[in-house]
């Protein structure tokens, strides 16, 4: 135990006042306000934002950047069970829509049923070859499309719609072996789910 002396003399007559004060109490308040001060300055450090030179923007405020204009993509719509609706966008602008009489090819291959859309693919291999972006050979990016669903459509249908989508090839100049480039044959478009 930890004493304190609070004065007094055995010399006067008087008794001496020396009593102890238990410390131990105060010492754990004094750890536990410690930890609770080292915690908070650790949560304080990961709340903070980095900010620095790397922000989005134009680099130079003073010089007017040249507007980029937004990639044209196509909108494959599937809600109907009658048709099919093919819309490209440039942004949120629509630029031209379609409607393909859905029709479907059900075929059985074994245990699995198969679904099929030609006419849906020989449609969008059409607005492909009118509308699409990225057809030279060098060019690595593809046109990409964005497939509209509602929650009921089945497995068999998507994959079907999917399928047709990826008919449509466009030449692909790959890296080869020295100087040499082969070209081969890619999908033309690559496929996003859009959030119902």
């Amino acid at each position: 135990m930890a004493g304190v002396d609070v004065g007094g003399s055995g010399r006067s007559g008087r008794r001496s006042l020396d009593s102890e004060i238990n410390m131990i109490p105060m010492i754990d308040l004094l750890m536990v306000t410690i930890s609770f001060l080292l915690i908070t300055a650790v949560w304080s450090h990961m709340a903070r934002l980095n900010a620095d030179a790397q922000v989005p923007g134009p680099p130079r405020p003073d010089v007017e950047q040249e507007k980029v204009e937004p990639e044209k993509q196509l909108h494959v719509e599937m809600r109907t069970p009658d048709k099919f609706v093919l819309i490209w966008r440039q942004g949120g602008t629509v630029v031209s829509t379609l409607d393909v009489p859905r029709k479907d090819d059900v075929k059985q291959e074994g245990p699995t049923r198969v679904v099929r859309y030609p006419e849906l693919a020989a449609k969008i291999e059409d607005e492909w070859k009118a509308v699409g972006q990225h057809r030279d050979p060098t060019d690595r990016k593809l046109d990409q499309v964005v497939l509209h669903t509602d929650n009921e459509t089945p497995y068999s249908q998507l994959i079907g719609v999917i399928d047709a989508i990826y008919q449509v090839h466009r030449p692909l100049a790959g890296v080869g072996t020295g100087n040499v480039q082969k070209v081969q044959s890619v999908p033309a478009f690559n496929v996003t789910f859009a959030i119902n």
